[in-house]
């Protein structure tokens, strides 16, 4: 490499390195917006997060970063492979936001910051009314976007491809339609079984009790402390500033232990991969999760596959049964992981077993795309929400909170996102599917207190890359094989038919 290109190549990264600087003073915003920062503050906050965002979108397509693209893209081949990829990703970026004016995006950061203050009122009041208004503009500056995006086959593919790179709708249509029939089976086959006594988890635990037993199992994960934090919040999410800095938060119901165990099992997932991206990426946009699916992967492994696990609870019940004595005292240790593992509608997500959770995510799947379709409108949504839970899943919402209401993602814009979930769980299975094979007595690794060897795994085939990789090619080095479904429908038929008793 000459040396005029090794100084050029330091000042891309040095630019870039502002850039992301900025991005972190933005999370840092966002986290404190969102875990308890004062009302009368909100306004305020928002107008630093429009100022935030316009600065760090002006800087991701200036004609100084088109003058970056322009003289290194010749020699890419020259660069090591962090600056190449960084080089490819800014180039994404570019190419995606120089079509969307600085003023238009700027506002688009305000409204969805206001969007969300206004969300977490609408929630608790109950009423959608109030955030309506709000979510049509964002959906209307969506439909824009999306205009100066482009767009092939279906509008909605645009916004996977932000955060799924290759996912389109017409394989999402696909392997959802597997699943659902898969799951509406099983369901099915689960009426002949033996329904688990419910009562042993009708317990109030204290919020310490939850958090102690929570940060213990976050330690055996391998999430530090020293690199994380956890704290309260409305709707629970992980976010991290750098790798040494990663985040997540959790909301406790005491008359409802598992939402805030589990979900924070799920938000160290996402923690544990951030904070164990390989360190060469510091500073440049390859320091995060190769896809929101292969991130979701990652939290989803925890939660579902790990901590919803017969094998997790053998070590772990003991635990939780002696901080929260006398509440489990006659309760056994099947009796207690049947209970876990019941599967019945709900209307809420986040509360979902790892059974109906899909139906969940494709319900809003379907609502998205009709939205950005033009074929819904916000002004209908609420009925066509409670249709679908009625068609999917047998029940109704009877307020706000329990549906339309209950996420907060589309007031943060996040258009696309949920099939992530989704998808993070067929990832997950395949991992853990290969991950079986490679470490035969992977049982006994789960049932001990020490997860050691699984967090290795995954930070060899997974966290380390952060987004060096695209996901299917992570999915393909890891597995030998692209997106398969089966992996996902086989642990549950196997998973139900222990906790139902089911005749093979």
């Amino acid at each position: 490499m000459s040396e005029t290109v090794y100084e050029l190549e330091q000042e891309f990264l040095a630019y870039v390195k502002r850039k992301e600087a900025l991005s972190e003073a933005l999370n840092l915003v966002y986290w404190d917006i969102r875990t308890g920062i004062p009302k009368k503050g909100a306004s305020a906050r928002s107008l630093v997060i429009e100022v935030l965002a316009e600065d760090i979108f002006k800087l991701e397509v200036s004609e100084e970063m088109a003058a970056f693209i322009a003289a290194l893209t010749p020699h890419k081949d020259k660069l090591n492979e962090v600056s190449r990829k960084t080089l490819e990703e800014c180039s994404r970026l570019y190419e995606r936001n120089k079509k969307i004016p600085a003023k238009e995006f700027a506002a688009y950061s305000k409204l969805v910051a206001d969007a969300e203050t206004v969300w977490g009122e609408a929630r608790a009041q109950n009423d959608f009314s109030k955030f309506a208004p709000y979510l049509t503009d964002i959906v209307a500056m969506k439909r824009q976007f999306i205009e100066y995006w482009g767009y092939d086959a279906n509008k909605y593919d645009t916004l996977l491809d932000q955060y799924e790179p290759g996912m389109t709708v017409e394989i999402l249509d696909n392997v959802f339609d597997k699943l659902r029939t898969g799951i509406t089976d099983l369901r099915q086959k689960m009426k002949q079984g033996v329904t688990p006594d419910a009562t042993p988890l009708k317990v109030n635990l204290a919020k310490e009790i939850q958090k102690t037993f929570s940060e213990r199992v976050l330690k055996k994960m391998g999430f530090d402390f020293e690199a994380g934090r956890l704290d309260d919040t409305i709707h629970p999410f992980a976010i991290g500033l750098n790798r040494g800095d990663v985040r997540i938060t959790t909301r406790y119901d005491e008359a409802n232990f598992k939402m805030a165990v589990f979900g924070i099992i799920h938000e160290g997932g996402h923690a544990i991969y951030e904070q164990n991206f390989d360190p060469k990426l510091a500073g440049t946009p390859l320091s995060e999760g190769a896809s929101m699916g292969i991130h979701e992967s990652q939290s989803l492994f925890y939660e579902i596959i790990l901590g919803s696990s017969f094998a997790f609870w053998k070590s772990n019940y003991k635990d939780l049964a002696l901080l929260s004595k006398p509440a489990f005292d006659d309760v056994s240790l099947e009796d207690f992981y049947r209970a876990t593992n019941i599967s019945e509608s709900s209307l809420i997500r986040i509360e979902a077993d790892i059974l109906t959770y899909p139906l969940h995510i494709m319900i809003r799947y379907e609502l998205e795309k009709a939205l950005m379709n033009g074929e819904l409108e916000v002004a209908d949504l609420q009925e066509a929400w409670a249709d679908k839970y009625e068609a999917y899943l047998g029940i109704r919402p009877e307020k706000d909170s329990e549906g339309v209401l209950q996420d907060i993602h589309w007031a943060g814009g996040d258009f696309g996102y949920f099939p992530s979930y989704a998808l993070g769980l067929i990832y997950a299975s395949q991992f853990f599917h290969t991950m079986k094979q490679e470490i035969p007595n992977l049982d006994q690794v789960i049932a001990s207190d020490d997860y050691t060897e699984i967090r290795e795994w995954l930070t060899k085939n997974v966290h380390q890359y952060g987004k060096l990789k695209k996901p299917l090619e992570i999915l393909q080095d890891t597995t030998g094989e692209s997106l398969n479904p089966d992996y996902l429908l086989d642990l549950l038929k196997e998973r139900y038919a222990f906790v139902y008793k089911l005749e093979s």
